[in-house]
């Protein structure tokens, strides 16, 4: 894993890929490295506009690119069904689930779902379920979720999953990106469970330059807010491309262990990819069964084929 970069990516022909969020930083990075090794790379994009410029960049990019633009937004869980029952492949090689939100003042989903409850898990967890099917068959295939080190700052509380007592926007960022890992972490055991020829893991970027950290402030018109952000970006965070090298890791490099956690090497911030520490919570058996328990409970898709 020391020194693994974008020329250590395999090739990627003939496999069928998943990004979510790809129309900007780390789902367009690694949706355009995927497409430059070979891959049929679906953007599955909230905005179709952004979603088109995101396409139409890569095409220009990548002579011969395979790109597909499919609208998805992981805050409705009807366009989350929509997205996996016209799919229209026969194949899934790789899911990425890469889109999230961060920092946002308080809101629900379509569905009534904290917002970043909803979107970076829930959302996540009703489309891998989805589209479980095509992976089981798929010989190989891979299942990679995006976490985030701010998972480390709190767990999970499983009677209060929405936020609903009280709101914190950093809390509940972090409490998604624990869902996450838990999610994970609760997905591979089941996997190795039925002996499935599935492989789910997580990785997180660092600290990477993105339009997540300045769309809360932006939001809410909190201009100092943005500004700090904006400063950080610029001269402390490591480019998108760069923090998508742990995504790509975990997504192609041979050998990645179900439940691995890959990251960047130099404090969890940035560099080559590298294991990434983890808080013990999410590695906890009961607390991923009671998560997966009411995930399918509030999204309404049941994992059958690995009820375990």
């Amino acid at each position: 894993m020391a020194g693994w970069s974008m020329q250590d990516i395999p090739d990627q022909g003939g496999r069928i890929v998943v990004v979510t969020g790809a129309n900007s930083g780390l789902g367009l990075a690694t949706s355009r490295e995927l497409a430059r090794r070979g891959a049929h790379v679906v953007l599955a994009c909230r905005s179709e506009e952004r979603g088109a410029h995101a396409r139409d960049r890569i095409e220009s990019e990548i002579r011969d690119a395979q790109v597909e633009l499919r609208v998805l937004d992981l805050g409705r869980l009807e366009s989350v069904r929509e997205f996996a029952a016209s799919f229209g492949h026969e194949r899934l090689d790789l899911l990425i689930n890469n889109a999230g939100v961060m920092a946002l003042p308080h809101g629900r989903t379509a569905d009534g779902f904290e917002t970043q409850f909803g979107v970076n898990h829930l959302g996540h967890f009703a489309l891998t379920g989805l589209l479980l099917p095509l992976l089981l068959t798929t010989p190989g295939a891979r299942i990679v979720t995006v976490s985030s080190t701010m998972h480390s700052v709190a767990n999970i509380d499983i009677k209060d999953l929405n936020s609903e007592r009280r709101y914190n926007r950093w809390l509940a960022y972090s409490r998604s990106k624990t869902a996450n890992l838990l999610f994970t972490h609760e997905l591979a055991r089941r996997l190795t469970a039925t002996g499935a020829d599935v492989v789910a893991a997580a990785a997180h970027p660092g600290y990477a330059a993105t339009n997540l950290q300045t769309k809360g402030p932006r939001m809410e018109r909190r201009k100092a807010a943005e500004l700090f952000m904006r400063t950080g970006n610029r001269f402390f965070a490591q480019s998108a491309e760069s923090g998508a090298l742990p995504i790509l890791y975990a997504a192609t490099a041979p050998g990645v262990e179900p439940d691995s956690f890959t990251g960047p090497s130099f404090a969890n911030w940035r560099g080559s990819p590298a294991k990434s520490r983890r808080a013990k919570w999410t590695l906890d058996d009961a607390a991923g069964e009671l998560l997966w328990a009411e995930s399918e409970r509030l999204t309404g898709v049941t994992y059958d084929a690995l009820k375990v």
